[in-house]
């Protein structure tokens, strides 16, 4: 009986120590904190890898509004019109941008491009851009002409 009952001790404490050694490594990564955003290169803006994306898709409109309106003497009036011109893919054109949403309003001598993020906050600002080409930021509202630029 006494060796039964030391045996039945062993398989328990085996037990709950492989329970703490498994349980380990969770409890540790879940204490980690979240990793900071890592710049994408020097002077930029974004606070998140999901700015970085939104702000990255901004300047290849704005790139590709550039050359259009060089190229056929006025704006684009759609993001399908876009397609072929700098960097502008046919991908594009859908305005679902992972946390973001493009929107994009054209006539043939202006244009107004936004990008909201799913829930605005501090690492998620909206953003709003014209033919000018300057980006404005706001990280409580969508942002407009009148919001601050983005350095």
């Amino acid at each position: 009986m006494q060796k039964c009952y030391t045996h039945f001790l062993t398989v328990i404490i085996l037990l709950m120590l492989t329970t703490i050694a498994l349980s380990a490594p969770m409890l540790s990564a879940a204490q980690t904190p979240t990793a900071t955003y890592q710049p994408k290169f020097a002077g930029d803006p974004a606070r998140s890898d999901s700015e970085a994306g939104a702000l990255a898709y901004m300047r290849v409109v704005l790139r590709a509004q550039r050359q259009f309106n060089k190229q056929y003497g006025h704006f684009a009036t759609s993001l399908a019109e876009l397609v072929h011109s700098g960097s502008f893919t046919k991908r594009m054109v859908n305005p679902n941008r992972g946390d973001y949403t493009a929107s994009f309003a054209g006539k043939k001598d202006s244009f107004v491009l936004t990008m909201t993020p799913a829930q605005i906050d501090a690492q998620h600002r909206s953003f709003y851009a014209e033919d000018d080409g300057k980006i404005h930021a706001e990280e409580d509202k969508p942002a407009d002409a009148n919001s601050p630029v983005v350095k």
